[in-house]
């Protein structure tokens, strides 16, 4: 099963899940999706209604831990753990997952300083198992491990989901696409309908040829079949040819031999 396939099942058992709980009861829900080492996608669990429901009442706080691990970083949770609950170890390794994410969406070449300053990281060594170990064998980041230049050379990653102010340029930009993709396909129409109508043309032109070359050969077969039928009138004719049979037929004298 691949990584898609995988999400989506997850998200949907979540979902499921959140439309039969309320309150409090929404709080190991919460712990589980955000713990679950396979999930990297919040926005739909997010959006179900007994979760939204949440929203000004004093069990909101499970709300705000799923905005974080939609949008936010280990930064964002680090600045807010005074009124967040505290993350259980499945957690924060999963929100610093959810960092690098963010971090490669801008850039894809990340220096080592500043992915341990992010992810709170001693060391070099901690970096580079943590990237290999918990990013590229979980399928989330491809890239390359620079140790000369020390930095990590971002090949592929995972996209997070879209913080609502992203959602603006998102359409803007999809909008933008979808007229440069009908322009696109306007002027390969008409390249096509330029491209119908120049066969059309090469095919009536070489069949104008054809005809021509046809229309000359056949004038001079013409031609030369008169001019055959003129050389047989002209040999035909009486004297036209000494006829060598009617003197072949006169008898032929007889030398005597001379007797001296």
């Amino acid at each position: 099963m691949d990584m898609e396939q995988k999400q989506e099942e997850l998200i949907d058992h979540f979902v499921k899940q959140a439309s039969s709980l309320t309150g409090a009861s929404l709080a190991s829900l919460v712990s589980e999706a955000t713990s679950h080492p396979s999930l990297f996608a919040f926005s739909e669990i997010l959006s179900a209604p007994s979760l939204l429901q949440l929203e000004g009442t004093e069990n909101s706080v499970y709300l705000d831990v799923l905005r974080l691990f939609a949008h936010g970083t280990w930064s964002d949770y680090k600045s807010n753990a005074g009124r967040l609950p505290q993350l259980v170890p499945d957690q924060a390794l999963k929100l610093k997952q959810l960092t690098v994410l963010t971090l490669a969406e801008t850039n894809k070449v990340l220096p080592y300083d500043q992915l341990m300053q992010q992810l709170d990281v001693a060391n070099v060594r901690e970096l580079e198992d943590f990237l290999i170990n918990e990013c590229m064998y979980a399928g989330i980041v491809r890239g390359k491990l620079d140790q000369l230049r020390k930095c990590f050379e971002v090949q592929f990653a995972a996209g997070r989901d879209p913080r609502p102010e992203q959602l603006g340029s998102m359409i803007e930009t999809l909008s933008n696409w979808l007229v440069t993709s009908d322009n696109l396909l306007i002027s390969i129409q008409e390249k096509m309908s330029w491209a119908d109508k120049m066969s059309e043309l090469n095919k009536k032109h070489k069949k104008e040829i054809e005809d021509k070359a046809e229309e000359v050969k056949k004038t001079y077969s013409l031609k030369a079949d008169n001019d055959f039928r003129g050389h047989e009138e002209i040999y035909s004719e009486p004297g036209g040819v000494m006829d060598y049979e009617e003197d072949r037929s006169r008898p032929k004298r007889r030398r005597h031999p001379i007797y001296r």
